[in-house]
Parts: structure tokens; sequence; C-alpha cells
């Protein structure tokens, strides 16, 4: 009898002991063999900006080993779908579209601050199109995003017009380009490179984002369960982008010429897209994470859930979540 009973039991207690052994696998081979386990590799997700181009800079100059990966999306839309499904673990978007990721229950904390638009996110038209005003009754190409209706909203609110006074066509910033020369649209809500690319082909500008000035941030953003198994990489990833962008700083020349490939600008564009860009330095970050300055990420979130309520691009008031550790390490 008693053994009827042992053996089952030491069957129980060696399957046990397998799965222990199975989920320490790595660390046990760590021991004996001295092998080192690489962790898989920080996936970072943008879409093509200006604001975000240091990261690829910071590639480029070797900044970045294989534990950081950079991955190429051709919108932020797609961006804001990789991070929902957990394809990528960092995301590079704006404030407002940050508002609404927390608003769908996706869990992120800001740990950087990119940019701030100051000039670089653009309506542009055709001759003949010489104001907003103008743009009643018009085509008006938007991508699908919050900041794209947001910019067109708060445009059109500077001369007492609404979005539902224009025809708004849903539009991927890939097709901006094309809608705008094939003569699909009127204007074009958009940002670098398609504004330079753009304006070198006749369209003008009828507002930039210098009009409403602090509104738009860019920023990155971490998934909050990646958070504490993947601090020294995170760690990486900013300590990398704070020097490409003193290379940047320094050697402006040899930058451009390293960031033409994914802008398709030349050289002098390139440098000629960052006059509409402030990019904050880590005092300038710490400054944007202390809730008691009046530019603090978190008034300037409240401004922008004020607006988008308004402007029924939010439902509710979503919490903004901030990470400062990792600028903060970098200043002791």
């Amino acid at each position: 009898m008693l053994s009827k009973f042992l053996n089952p039991l030491a069957g129980l207690i060696i399957l046990v002991f397998s799965i222990v052994l199975w989920l320490q696998r790595d660390e046990i081979r760590q021991f004996l063999v001295g092998e080192v386990v690489v962790a898989e590799p920080l996936a970072v997700g943008t879409n093509v900006w200006p604001g975000y181009e240091p990261l690829y800079l910071a590639r480029n100059l070797g900044y970045y080993n294989d534990s950081i990966r950079l991955v190429e999306y051709s919108s932020a839309t797609e961006v804001l779908r990789a991070i929902r499904n957990k394809l990528i673990d960092v995301a590079t978007l704006t404030l407002d579209e940050v508002l609404l990721l927390r608003q769908s229950g996706v869990d992120v904390r800001i740990v950087l601050v990119t940019d701030i638009s100051n000039g670089g996110d653009v309506i542009v038209a055709r001759p003949g199109i010489e104001s907003l005003a103008d743009l009643k009754g018009r085509k008006v190409g938007v991508e699908s995003t919050a900041l794209g209706a947001y910019v067109l909203t708060r445009a059109l609110q500077k001369v007492g017009l609404t979005p539902a006074d224009v025809q708004v066509v849903p539009i991927e910033v890939a097709s901006h380009y094309m809608a705008y020369t094939d003569n699909v649209m009127d204007a074009v809500v958009t940002f670098e490179p398609v504004r330079s690319q753009l304006l070198r082909d006749g369209a003008h500008l009828v507002f930039d984002s210098s009009q409403i000035p602090g509104e738009i941030v860019d920023v990155v953003v971490v998934r909050e369960e990646v958070l504490a198994g993947k601090e020294e990489q995170i760690q990486g990833l900013i300590s990398g982008w704070f020097k490409a962008l003193t290379y940047l700083s320094v050697n402006p020349n040899d930058a451009s010429k390293r960031m033409t490939g994914r802008l398709n600008l030349s050289p002098e564009e390139v440098l000629a897209s960052y006059e509409g860009l402030i990019l904050p330095d880590p005092e300038g970050n710490l400054d944007m994470f202390d809730e008691s300055q009046a530019l603090s990420l978190i008034q300037t979130a409240k401004n922008l859930t004020t607006i988008m309520i308004e402007a029924n691009l939010l439902d509710r008031s979503p919490n903004v979540l901030i990470a400062p550790q990792f600028v903060q390490d970098l200043k002791r």
C-alpha cells in the first residue's frame, strides 16, 4: 500500500523538479559554463519625424548595441497599433496620442521628452488658398490620428471654424505627398519631412505649430510591465539619445548627412527642419517632469485634455504617468 502511494509522489516530485530546472535553465547554464545569456532586445517603435531621428543617428554612430532594436513604421497609427498589441516595448508618440493610449487602458510611462513642435507641424495648401478661412468647404487630407485631428481642430478654431466646415479626408502620412501632387487634396495637415517636400513643390503654409506654442510635445513611452525588467536597456536608449543630440549640435554638417536617407531630405533641409523644433536637454527634460513648472508635462496634458474633450477627441480625463528616473540618473 505504501509503495502505491510513494510511486506517484516520487513522480510528482521529479516533475516539479524538472519544471524548476527548465525555468532556471539560463541561470544554471551560466553557472556551469560561464555562458552569458543575452536579454531580448528592447523594441522601440517610431515613425519618420525629425524629432525622433536622433535615435537613428545614435544607432548610426554606434551608441546602441544589439540590446536595442529600432523598429520603423510608416505612420504614427501603426506605432500606436504596435504598442497596443505589445509588438514593441517602447514607442515615440505625441502627448495627445499618449492621452488616447491611456484612455484605452494601455499602461505606459513617459520616460523622455524628445521635442516640442514649434513650427514643425503644419497645414499646407495650394496657391490661391491664402488663409485658414479659405479652407471652408475644401478637401483637407489628415492622418487618422489624434495629432492630425488636433492640429486641424486647433487651427480652424483660430478663424471660428470646425472640422465640420471642411471636407476631412483620412489619409496616411505616407500618402500625403502623392495626394497633394495628384491634385486629390486642396490642403494637407502634415509634418516633416513631407512639409519640406511639398513646400519645395509650390505649396505654401497656412498654419504651423508655432501658433499653438507648447501644445505639441513628442515623448518616449515604455509599457509599464517592461520597466522593471529592462532598466539597463532603457537607460542605454536615453543615454544614446542625448549623446546623439550633442553630436548633432557639435557636428551638424556630418550629422545631417547621416540623417538624409530616412528623412529623404537634403542635408540643408534636414538642418532647416530642426528650426521648427525645440529639443530639450536633460535639464529641460527634468523641468518638464517637474509638476511645479508652468510648462510641465502634467500641466500640458491637462490643457490638452480640456481641448481634446471639447473637440470630441477624448471621452474623459486619463492620467498621464511619468518615469523621470532614467533622465535623473544621467545627472548623478
